[in-house]
């Protein structure tokens, strides 16, 4: 009976995630077809977005002061990528995220010894200030060389292996699924869209659908329904880490 009335909220969280994902992609790709400033205002609202939601998917205290310590250094590595001069469009990231694990240790020390879930904080926030700060690769691809081709084809990627993750199959079969049709999807947008070489266009969605279907192994694992806002977060945490592979693929295997 408790199995049978769970199942309607994981499945509400599973369709909330992908909608989330989906939607962040196409705004990146929107900001990325319009203006810099546009882009930018997009990985700042999802930076915003992962770091509000982190701690409620972590279920851990403090929920407030570790989402702005979560969701700021990720605004700021965004905005910073926009105007970091070529060709170290990344090079202010690093420091953003030293930042951001910082405050974390910080906040974990104002709370004082004995607080409940201290390790997990410091450990899961420190991951979601990484999550947070890899957005601006998104910026960083558009500057890079001017072929919006290859975001356009990371985002299909992306949206093709969160799309395998809606199916309410097992982790061991959605998984490889969705290595596989990502990594056909990557080299055929490549193909119709632009001239991108298939090898790095197939690399790359196989390198997405393995890091999405971590996610959704994450979610999994976590077992109990999750809010909105974590829900949230989970749907566009992987969406910022996929802005940065695509730029460090595009630099290793394309350009």
């Amino acid at each position: 009976m408790t199995a049978e009335l769970q199942a309607p909220a994981r499945s509400l969280g599973s369709w909330t995630i992908g909608i989330a994902g989906i939607a962040g992609l196409a705004a990146i790709i929107a900001g990325v077809y319009s203006s810099r400033e546009a882009l930018v205002a997009v990985a700042v609202l999802i930076a915003a977005a992962v770091g509000i939601g982190w701690p409620h998917f972590l279920r851990i205290p403090a929920k407030k002061t570790l989402a702005a310590v979560i969701a700021l250094p990720g605004a700021g590595s965004a905005a910073a990528a926009a105007v970091a001069p070529a060709p170290g469009y990344l090079d202010w990231t690093p420091g953003f995220m030293a930042l951001g694990m910082m405050a974390v240790f910080v906040v974990q020390l104002i709370r004082g010894t004995g607080q409940a879930q201290r390790l997990e904080s410091t450990l899961g926030c420190c991951v979601g200030v990484l999550l947070s700060c890899l957005g601006s690769g998104w910026v960083a691809g558009a500057r890079f060389n001017g072929i919006r081709e290859m975001l356009l084809v990371a985002a299909i990627s992306a949206a093709v292996a969160l799309l395998t993750g809606l199916i309410r199959w097992p982790d061991r079969m959605v998984a490889p699924l969705g290595m596989v049709l990502a990594g056909l999807a990557g080299p055929l947008a490549g193909l119709v869209l632009s001239d991108i070489a298939v090898l790095p266009a197939a690399v790359f969605g196989v390198v997405v659908g393995a890091v999405l279907a971590s996610f959704r192994r994450m979610v999994t694992l976590r077992g109990a329904p999750l809010n909105l806002a974590a829900a949230l977060s989970m749907g566009l945490a992987p969406v910022s880490a996929v802005g940065s592979l695509a730029y460090f693929i595009d630099k290793l295997l394309i350009y």
